[in-house]
């Protein structure tokens, strides 16, 4: 049988349905997700199919739909809370941070907190400095959080299932510039495991790990260089939080050398923390000083060619690679 394509926002949809049919306890709620299927359409059809109950609009409050979904979560639910943008996220960081974070902790785990607080990150749209921010980093650092971010439609749908079958809150980053893409995603049933990571392309020369969007872009940049001779391997962790090293430390000791990538600005980033990880467990291994890659340390600008500027592309992949070839 000729493997099924479907759209990332195909594979999110999908997710959501069938752990809405397999548990009456899983309900999503958010800005604009019902009637008008959300702002990528991602719930198209899940409000007919499940009624307003299950399928439930929220008013414009990014705090009250993150205080709402951490409720019901220690109450019996699973709710999947759409925070639209993860930069309107800083109006929800009590509630995530200090609420949803930190109860199963100092309740010492006589409650669960089996929320999934589902949002949008990333540039290269055009949406500007307040709607293309990368704030995983924001969410790593927080005890008591797991991250997720896809960057496959068949990552996205296995890991999705994972996350709102998870006892813990989940913070699940969905790239903007990800939602059109296609990819293979099986019909039958299937989960991710959480805290896993997949290596996409296998090489001998040099790690790149890369994160959501720059999976792709490194794997661009891996096809590239390997016309030039060179043989990278491309990891992509999947889930930030908690971070799969065994998988990174492996493929760090058959190549020897280390780029890690990711869109948000690098100063506090990712990247630091991945960096900074190696070079304190595998440090021997190493024959050439740890890359990063990111995003500049301004504001995600409006004009396209900025933005083209402010954000990693093909070319600063390739140029980080060959600083340690």
């Amino acid at each position: 049988m000729p493997e099924r394509i479907i759209t990332y926002a195909r594979a999110i949809n999908e997710a959501l349905r069938e752990e809405m049919l397999r548990d009456e306890t899983v309900f999503i709620m958010g800005e604009d997700i019902a009637q008008h299927n959300g702002p990528f359409r991602v719930t198209e059809g899940l409000f007919k199919e499940f009624g307003a109950k299950r399928v439930r609009d929220t008013p414009l409050s990014e705090a009250a739909i993150a205080g709402a979904a951490a409720g019901a979560a220690i109450t019996g639910l699973r709710p999947v809370a759409e925070i639209m943008f993860i930069d309107f996220s800083t109006l929800a960081t009590d509630q995530i941070i200090n609420q949803a974070a930190k109860m199963r902790y100092m309740f010492g785990g006589k409650i669960r907190v089996p929320v999934v607080y589902r949002t949008q990150g990333g540039g290269g749209r055009g949406n500007a400095a307040q709607h293309s921010q990368s704030l995983e980093a924001w969410y790593v650092h927080i005890p008591g959080l797991w991250v997720v971010q896809p960057s496959t439609p068949h990552d996205a749908k296995g890991l999705l299932k994972s996350a709102i079958r998870n006892d813990n809150p989940i913070v699940f980053i969905e790239h903007k510039g990800l939602y059109f893409t296609k990819g293979p995603v099986p019909e039958d049933e299937y989960t991710i495991p959480l805290g896993v990571a997949d290596v996409k392309r296998e090489g001998q020369d040099v790690t790149i790990f890369a994160t959501s969007k720059m999976v792709l872009v490194a794997l661009e940049a891996a096809r590239e260089l390997a016309r030039q001779g060179v043989s990278c391997e491309v990891v992509d962790p999947r889930t930030l939080k908690p971070l799969d090293m065994e998988t990174l430390l492996e493929s760090v000791r058959k190549t020897h050398r280390l780029v890690v990538v990711v869109e948000a600005c690098l100063t506090g980033s990712f990247a630091s923390e991945v960096a900074a990880r190696v070079g304190e467990e595998a440090f021997d291994d190493l024959d050439a000083p740890i890359q990063r890659v990111g995003g500049e340390d301004v504001p995600v600008p409006y004009a396209g060619n900025l933005e083209s500027e402010a954000l990693p592309q093909v070319k600063d992949i390739i140029q980080a690679v060959r600083r340690i070839l």
